[in-house]
């Protein structure tokens, strides 16, 4: 193929990282087809509130249309540029505002946002249209003698491309096929997340510092907790529907699908032996998950048992945490992966989605430019995966980290580390150092 002939790029899965991708292709005009499996577009809408860091800003507001960039911030929940940790007894640890982990005063894009995955779903797929093709399952791949990518689906069609990017999620089938030995594997964590629903009577119920920002709840030892709020200004008119229901909540009413009611979010995390049950826990169903819940926080603060025990029953939901092993560098082929397809991490840090965002900015410019030429394609995705394996795979080692000192049964090691939160507290200097641009990634 002639080096400046354009690209027809193949993109499998229809996630956060995919999709940006074709939005940032289809801006540098690209010729980009995603295939997503499934059967309509709002099939994936649970969900609940995701962060987005500086670097997750700055590659959206790169790949987006300036309109639905503009969207993105305006659909925003507040108290996102703040994070607190306290004790189970709701005994303060540290607290960081934005002069910490922003570094300052920052532009609108260097800064850090929360948003609904449902609303983010609508902006990413908002101005794709017909380039998004539904109940299309990738099932592999084959290489053309020509060097064009031939992707086979389930229900027996195919499509060619110059280059497929596995963008398909931690079960992806390109990664299956492209890299055989690369594992996802479990790490014995599991979290049991929910939903503690606003209302004008419900908020008054719940201490005013859950309102304010996330938090992280530290008990002596074994389990933690994360919480965060998602309260946020009406959808604004001038972006349509985003930012309110879609045709799944109207099918399905109840508050998991709800993306009109601001929440408190909730997720409590230990290891699956730690839970009281004889059963599987993907056995129990959501009001069980709840009282397990309930029982295991007993002695906790009364603010955290009455977000807990507020929490609406249905919104419950049983996470395993489960995280990629490391992968040595590969030949380059125009087959290539991003996100969750490669590099699939625990939620421990907050950073998977905002990691699959760079993975697009990052492989989009590298695209474009084979695409007129200034590149050769198999040079550039090779710049690509270069780049992406060694930032990708540290993240992966930093969610893994965090996520096993979420649940250490070392008392000792917990002492000590709430004793240098309260002294990073006590002195500004010594925090501001510790923990600049604290979840910037």
């Amino acid at each position: 193929m002639s080096a400046h002939k354009p690209l027809h790029v193949i993109i499998a899965g229809g996630g956060i990282g995919g999709l940006a991708l074709a939005n940032g292709l289809r801006k540098a005009g690209v010729s980009v087809a995603v295939y997503e499996r499934d059967r309509h577009r709002t099939d994936r809408l649970q969900g609940f509130r995701i962060h987005i860091s500086p670097q997750g800003s700055r590659s959206l507001h790169e790949l987006l249309p300036e309109q639905m960039y503009r969207a993105f911030v305006a659909n925003s929940g507040k108290g996102a540029t703040k994070f607190g940790f306290v004790t189970e007894q709701m005994r303060e640890l540290l607290n960081l505002d934005a002069d910490v982990i922003e570094t300052g005063p920052r532009d609108e894009i260097d800064r850090n946002y929360g948003i609904s995955r449902i609303t983010l779903r609508q902006i990413l797929l908002a101005d794709l249209g017909a380039v998004v093709r539904y109940d299309k399952t990738v099932t592999g791949y084959r290489e053309s003698p020509d060097g064009r990518v031939e992707v086979h689906f389930a229900d027996g069609g195919t499509a060619t491309g110059d280059v497929l990017v596995g963008a398909d999620g931690g079960t992806s089938r390109v990664r299956a096929q492209r890299l055989p030995d690369a594992r996802r594997v479990e790490t014995g964590i599991v979290t049991v997340v929910g939903k503690f629903g606003l209302t004008d009577e419900s908020r008054h119920r719940i201490a005013p510092k859950f309102l304010e920002s996330p938090l992280s709840v530290m008990p002596p030892t074994s389990c933690g907790m994360f919480i965060a709020p998602h309260e946020f200004d009406r959808p604004d008119s001038r972006f349509g529907g985003i930012g309110g229901n879609d045709d799944a909540a109207a099918s399905s009413p109840g508050a998991l699908l709800d993306n009109t009611q601001p929440y408190v979010f909730w997720a409590y995390a230990a290891k699956r032996a730690d839970y009281p049950t004889d059963v599987a826990l993907e056995s129990l169903r959501p009001r069980q998950l709840h009282e397990m819940v309930n029982a295991m926080t007993a002695r906790w603060a009364p603010q955290l048992r009455e977000l807990i025990g507020g929490t609406d029953t249905e919104t419950v939901t049983l996470i395993s945490i489960r995280t990629s092993t490391p992968v040595s560098a590969w030949e380059t082929t125009r087959v290539t992966l991003l996100g969750d397809a490669i590099h699939s991490m625990t939620p421990f840090r907050g950073i998977g989605a905002n990691v699959a965002l760079r993975d697009a900015r990052l492989l989009c410019e590298k695209l474009v430019a084979a695409d007129r030429g200034a590149r050769p394609l198999l040079a550039a995705i090779h710049d690509y995966e270069a780049q992406m394996i060694d930032y990708g795979f540290k993240a992966v080692r930093d969610s893994a980290t965090a996520a096993n000192q979420a649940v250490s049964d070392s008392r000792a090691g917990r002492t000590i580390g709430r004793m240098v939160f309260r002294v990073a507290e006590a002195v500004p200097s010594l925090k501001r150092k510790m923990f600049s641009d604290f979840g910037s990634e």
